[in-house]
């Protein structure tokens, strides 16, 4: 059972936890959104696996790899996901600068250090760069995936089986060689079709999304992806975003454009139909988790290992409005 230590807060008449200073710390907001998700997660299921995606600042105290690590939100996770590592952060199939990479290698080394597995994505399709992607994650001990679409949208055919591939059963994170990331199936014209195509590949562990359009994977669907081709075992994910409101998601409301919640913000001017939304608000957290009716409970009852959190690094947004 892990302990969670919140920062000491008051709650406004909208029900938003507000540090007592009065001023809003986003970081600390961030880590104890994630944390929470953790403590239901793990409450239900004690080996759920929770990796936020990006955001390694929140790992210390100070934001800066050499900083302090902050215990109570690494204990919350098992993973840390980083894009754009050593292909991709500019331009895809471009390589990283040196400086980029100078800035995020030694937060996902303090990752490692403190038991938490590093997954990197990066966004290369020539054949010589994803080769060189998986070599370069491979020589730091980070399980790595060359993703040739930054929509995440196919499964590669190079290379032709899985970097590392193996039979061996995945039942935790740390068994895990390789990942498939795998959220947009708008290339697959039905749910059976996109199980197959899935089940078909000899990943460790596998991250998709809890929806096939509108419809939510049923526990027997997630079961059976769980089985590799030869009848190894592997871990399946679900993505969940925390840090914007996806306006084609069930819980979007109509009346939305018109009268929106207090806790929505813009929209993303670089993905059509995505929201800020300011994360430490009650009414946001709760149709993410704490309640039968969330989307961790509709994840949880479809028998997903664990969740891949999205848009971790929405506290530099809200920083920058502050700061003008």
């Amino acid at each position: 059972m892990f302990l969670f230590v919140l920062l000491l807060t008051a709650c406004d008449k909208n029900g938003v936890n507000h540090p007592q200073s009065g001023k809003i710390d986003y970081r600390q907001e961030m880590r104890n959104f994630v944390q929470k998700i953790s403590q239901y997660g793990k409450t239900e299921n004690r080996n759920f696996i929770v990796i936020p995606q990006n955001g390694q600042e929140l790992v210390t105290q100070n934001g800066e790899s050499g900083g302090s690590p902050i215990m109570d939100y690494i204990a919350a996770i098992d993973g840390a996901g980083r894009e754009d590592l050593f292909y991709g952060y500019n331009e895809d199939d471009e390589p990283t600068p040196d400086d980029e990479k100078e800035y995020m290698i030694p937060f996902c080394d303090l990752c490692e250090q403190n038991n938490v597995e590093v997954l990197t994505i990066d966004y290369c399709s020539s054949h010589d760069r994803m080769d060189n992607s998986y070599m370069q994650n491979d020589l730091k001990g980070y399980i790595s995936f060359a993703a040739p679409r930054r929509e995440l949208n196919v499964i590669p055919d190079y290379p032709l089986l899985p970097f590392h591939s193996n039979n061996a059963d995945v039942t935790m994170l740390t068994g895990a060689k390789n990942f498939l990331y795998l959220i947009n199936p708008e290339n697959y014209s039905s749910m059976k079709n996109f199980i197959d195509a899935v089940s078909a590949t000899d990943y460790d562990l596998i991250v998709i999304d809890c929806f096939f359009n509108d419809s939510v994977y049923s526990a027997s669907e997630i079961t059976h992806l769980k089985t590799k081709p030869k009848g190894g075992k592997r871990l399946i994910l679900s993505y969940l975003s925390i840090g914007e409101a996806e306006a084609y998601r069930y819980y979007w409301q109509s009346d939305w454009s018109v009268h929106p919640p207090e806790w929505l913000g813009k929209e993303n001017p670089d993905w059509e139909g995505n929201y800020k939304v300011r994360y430490w608000y009650d009414g946001w957290q709760n149709i993410i988790c704490g309640n039968d009716s969330s989307y961790l409970k509709k994840i949880l009852e479809a028998g997903f290992d664990g969740v891949y959190l999205d848009i971790i690094d929405a506290f530099e947004y809200f920083e920058e409005q502050e700061n003008g």
